[in-house]
């Protein structure tokens, strides 16, 4: 019994060191060291969540190399045998953590053009699969590609030249210098999370939620090409890590709230939108109350900022989404709609009817009949914009089949809300092509029912006889108060 004792003290301790050995190495750092104890195999159980590391007695102890000063060429990895390809892999990551200045297109040139095919020969690698990387060269792969990306993005060009104002679609598009490089290192990881060989278990180590976090930063590059590959890494990376999916949902969202409520500048917020739209496509019914919150809570209020010209397209494709998945959200965001009318801005009116004419289109009988009351009303009032392209915009509702047929099965309310605006606009409009389509509309509805239609050109006439009334007494009144004035005068 003692010696079973004793001989279970031995295994601990030995468990205990190499744990205590491998969190020596400070975890997420960008500088490669080399492993302190030769004889230990490097495991990674100082990583959170992770217990005492088990080795696979196949696999070769794979050790990082000492540091390189230098950057030199080093042999293929296709042409070195098996056996040191893992260790060839790792000092080729290192020559890809070296750092250039690419403002100057001369200085360092042949040592960036040994780390771009350096890149290219590792995104072949790894798109490959011929040869299975281990989790240490897995970790410092991330790393490297860490080294490379994040780093704090160049001034906008509203804070260099403080123009704070000007509209974002004249600003020139910035191209980084250093894309020549990055987009080789996004590639690179790209193909190692779509790669069938990429053990998620393993992967979502590195690849974890600070990880996430600073590639959501990323999307605030004025560089639409990196945006590009962000947006498509991180959609990627939500389809295959489905632990990190309610995280980056709740981070995106934060996005969001900081640009809606603070700041008003964000260069991502349209290709974030495209990753959404992906996901909610993808929302199981009945929907999550998590998800109706993100709708109200975040996508409607999207509407408020000035710039929504830059991403209304994405976003009406979000809003249109949850409204096919629910026909019973319809209401709520018509009304969301309604609250964030603009009041002078016109071509964002015409951007919001768009949007409506797509969600009414979704939108059944019963929620309709909830919110058409104030929906005719801001209609009514867009018919009467001197602005003819809101005018014209409002009108084509008309020509939209199950929208009609809503206004007919409610043409009892809706009618007479809209009937002084067809009027006034059929007597005075300045723009022609709003008059025809005011009369086309007009006569719909005279067509739909005749006998409604009169009486609401009999209380239309009333009204205004009643206001003519009004006009006179008020006109009469100060032409007493003139006559007493001159009298006293």
């Amino acid at each position: 019994m003692l010696k079973k004792i004793i001989k279970g003290s031995k295994k601990y301790s030995k468990s205990d060191s190499t744990v205590t050995d491998a969190g020596s190495r400070p975890p997420g750092s960008g500088n490669l060291v080399s492993d302190p104890s030769p004889n230990v195999v490097i495991n990674h159980a100082s990583r959170p969540g992770q217990g005492v590391p088990t080795t696979n007695s196949t696999t070769p102890a794979v050790q990082l190399p000492p540091p390189m000063t230098t950057v030199e060429p080093l042999p293929l990895l296709r042409d070195s045998p098996v056996s040191e390809r893992q260790n060839l892999f790792l000092r080729k990551i290192q020559i890809c953590c070296f750092q250039f200045d690419f403002n100057d297109v001369l200085k360092s040139a042949r040592e960036k053009e040994i780390k771009r095919q350096t890149l290219l020969e590792l995104v072949d690698f790894i798109q490959s699969g011929s040869s299975k990387i281990t989790e240490i060269c897995q970790e410092e792969m991330i790393k490297m590609v860490g080294i490379n990306i994040f780093r704090t993005l160049p001034p906008a060009f509203h804070e260099t030249t403080g123009q704070v104002a000007s509209d974002p679609e004249e600003e020139e598009h910035y191209l980084d210098p250093s894309w020549p490089h990055l987009q080789i290192v996004y590639e690179l990881l790209l193909r190692y999370v779509v790669s069938t060989d990429t053990d998620t278990k393993v992967a979502k180590k590195y690849i974890d939620h600070s990880f996430v976090l600073k590639l959501l930063d990323l999307f605030d590059s004025e560089d639409i090409r990196e945006r590009e590959f962000l947006k498509t890494i991180l959609h990627r990376i939500y389809g295959k890590f489905m632990v990190h999916r309610p995280f980056i949902r709740k981070a995106i969202n934060n996005i969001f709230y900081r640009f809606i409520y603070e700041t008003e500048r964000h260069s991502g917020i349209g290709e974030l939108l495209e990753i959404l739209g992906s996901i909610i496509n993808g929302f199981a019914l009945p929907m999550k109350e998590e998800h109706k919150l993100f709708l109200v809570r975040a996508l409607i209020p999207l509407h408020k900022p000035k710039p929504i010209a830059m991403y209304h397209q994405q976003l009406s494709y979000c809003i249109t989404q949850f409204v096919e998945k629910d026909y019973k959200l319809a209401d709520t965001v018509i009304r969301g709609l309604l609250k964030y009318w603009p009041s002078t801005n016109c071509q964002k009116e015409v951007l919001f009817l768009g949007e409506l004419e797509e969600v009414l289109e979704a939108t059944q009988s019963a929620e309709f009949q909830r919110c058409m009351v104030p929906l005719f009303r801001q209609i009514a009032r867009c018919l009467n914009s001197l602005h003819f392209q809101v005018a014209e915009r409002a009108l084509f509702f008309w020509n939209n089949e199950h929208i009609v047929s809503l206004i007919s099965l409610n043409r009892q309310v809706i009618l007479p809300i809209i009937f002084e605006a067809l009027e006034r606009n059929t007597r005075s409009h300045w723009n022609q092509a709003v008059h025809g389509l005011t009369l086309n509309v007009r006569k719909m509805f005279m067509e739909m029912d005749t006998e409604l239609f009169e009486e609401c050109q009999r209380e239309f006439a009333e009204k205004e006889a009643r206001a003519q009334e009004v006009e006179e007494q008020r006109q009469m009144t100060w032409e007493k108060l003139a006559d007493l004035a001159a009298e006293r005068g």
